[in-house]
């Protein structure tokens, strides 16, 4: 980002050293809220992840027990969706490098919610398959756009804290939209179904209202087009037409699919971006089959990691936009995957209780390996990105971790599920090649900053 002799007022300030006292994780949520694009960012996410959380409680059973899918159909509807949400990632960033972001996250967070609100008159396969298709896609678009608004909204120091607080904005929310979900799921009919899911999109739309607020500054510079250079004779100005392709050829080359580094970044990021996978599917899948720990646990195991990354996520998040430190916990959140699939591995046939302590300590290590991986994550992706396509780069960062998502399921089970101890084993060691790999990618572009002939990268 081009500095200024003046501060930005879209741009957070910076913030300040603490005079000797520890803030809480509140304070340290709310420090920033005086910036006018986080506040607007953070509005809109907290109001639209409560949709979203409603979504996440009911959807499944909706699908299964309200509409009648079967098990294999409902899965069928959720892979499809998050297979488009791959496509709409790079879409949406690519988009916001050529027209306003903030308008095209309104456009699409708003699309997004009618088409979730839509679920509501759903009433067979091929209505859920299309319905959740397009709000998949429209929230995907949506995100990647968000991503390009905080790569220009926010000096280079503050990119990673605005996450950080978004991050913790979402569990904290999700939280409470599952809650809501809750007086479905204790209801149990049609019609309280359907009645929650019409207000969850409803809730998802509102989410949108918040991104008006934003300023043209987090939007990519215009760019001048031939067919507007001509002069008063209507002749085109060549001098200015020889600049304009200039400039179209300066923006073609530097396209984040032209960039090695950033897409071994992308990728590396993308296969340790599968242990949410993990979590979500595995683990679960880990407890019911493989432990006599009772079934409980996933929810109580869920609670502990929601409630770690909404204290430490901000905190951790310090300093990443320092390409040493992001490498550095990348690093650790290496070793904190492999001692978390051991120690996973080490519940199945122990008692009960033990079983309930051992899960415990192995999603402690597993929630502090996703908040540093995290932090080191979103560091790297805005440091290495050439920010005249920050929205492109951010697109492909992004769809890295839908593909990740979408193997994920097939990983973990061919792994840990089948196979026990070793598989788990296999799952740590290949969430630790990726991050030695992401720690050697940091560590090369270290060292290409201070010598900048050692290495080639965008600036």
């Amino acid at each position: 980002m081009v500095s200024s002799p003046q501060p930005d007022p879209d741009q957070v300030p910076a913030v300040e050293e603490s005079t000797g006292r520890t803030r809480g994780p509140l304070a340290r949520l709310a420090a920033g809220f005086d910036d006018p694009v986080l506040r607007a960012l953070v509005a809109a996410t907290a109001v639209s992840r409560i949709g979203r959380g409603v979504f996440f409680a009911v959807t499944v059973l909706f699908f299964t027990q309200i509409i009648g899918l079967s098990p294999a159909q409902a899965a069928v509807v959720l892979a499809v969706s998050s297979g488009c949400g791959v496509v709409a990632s790079f879409l949406g960033g690519w988009l916001a490098d050529r027209w306003s972001a903030r308008r095209l996250a309104f456009g699409f967070e708003l699309t997004g919610g009618a088409l979730l609100a839509g679920y509501a008159f759903v009433g067979d396969f091929a209505s859920a398959l299309l319905l959740a298709s397009l709000a998949g896609f429209f929230d995907t678009l949506g995100h990647s756009a968000r991503s390009a608004i905080i790569a220009r909204g926010f000096a280079s120091e503050r990119r990673v804290h605005a996450r950080a607080v978004l991050r913790t904005v979402t569990n904290i929310a999700i939280a409470a939209g599952s809650g809501l979900g809750a007086i479905a799921l204790a209801l149990g009919t049609p019609e309280a179904y359907r009645t929650v899911i019409a207000c969850a999109g409803a809730i998802c739309a509102l989410g949108s209202l918040p991104l008006l607020r934003l300023t043209p500054a987090v939007d990519a510079p215009a760019r001048v087009r031939i067919k507007t250079l001509r002069t008063e004779t209507g002749s085109i100005d060549t001098e200015a037409a020889a600049a304009a392709s200039a400039e179209r050829s300066d923006w073609n080359r530097r396209s984040p699919w032209r960039d090695p580094r950033y897409l071994a970044l992308s990728g590396l990021s993308a296969i340790f971006g599968m242990q949410f996978g993990v979590a979500e599917f595995g683990v679960p899948l880990w407890i019911t089959q493989n432990t006599n720990a009772p079934e409980v646990m996933v929810a109580v195991l869920l609670i502990v990691n929601t409630t770690l990354v909404v204290l430490f996520q901000v905190r951790a998040s310090r300093g990443t936009h320092d390409l040493h430190v992001a490498g550095r916990v990348t690093m650790i959140a290496g070793w904190l995957m492999v001692a978390a699939c051991l120690v996973y591995a080490f519940a199945a046939g122990m008692p009960a209780w033990a079983a309930i302590v051992i899960l415990i300590v192995g999603m402690i290590a597993h929630t502090f390996a996703e908040i540093l991986s995290q932090a080191g994550a979103w560091g790297l992706s805005f440091e290495l990105a050439d920010q005249v396509r920050a929205g492109a780069y951010q697109g492909v960062f992004g769809m890295g971790f839908s593909v990740g998502a979408l193997a994920a399921p097939i990983v973990v089970n061919a792994t840990a599920i089948t196979f026990g101890l070793p598989g788990w084993a296999m799952l740590g060691a290949i969430f630790f090649a990726a991050a030695v790999g992401i720690w050697i990618i940091a560590r090369r572009a270290a060292a290409a900053s201070v010598n900048p002939g050692a290495a080639p990268g965008p600036a």
